[in-house]
């Protein structure tokens, strides 16, 4: 299990996750508040990272902004 928390997730997976379409995960990184990665042509999460950001309300925000 550990192995799978440790992995790059891909925004498929990340937005899976989530629970969210992936244009609003491209508005997240767009903004440069989501903590994202970009190898090459693709971006890729850290779940621990990703989960920090929520914590703290980075999602919240954009919903607020985006109402």
């Amino acid at each position: 299990m550990t192995e799978m928390e440790d992995r790059w997730l891909s925004i498929s997976e990340i937005c899976k996750y989530l629970g969210v379409s992936n244009d609003t995960v491209y508005k997240w990184i767009d903004r440069h508040e989501m903590p994202a990665h970009r190898m090459g042509r693709l971006w890729k999460f850290k779940k621990v990272d990703v989960d920090e950001w929520v914590k703290a309300g980075g999602a919240a925000e954009h919903y607020k902004k985006e109402s």
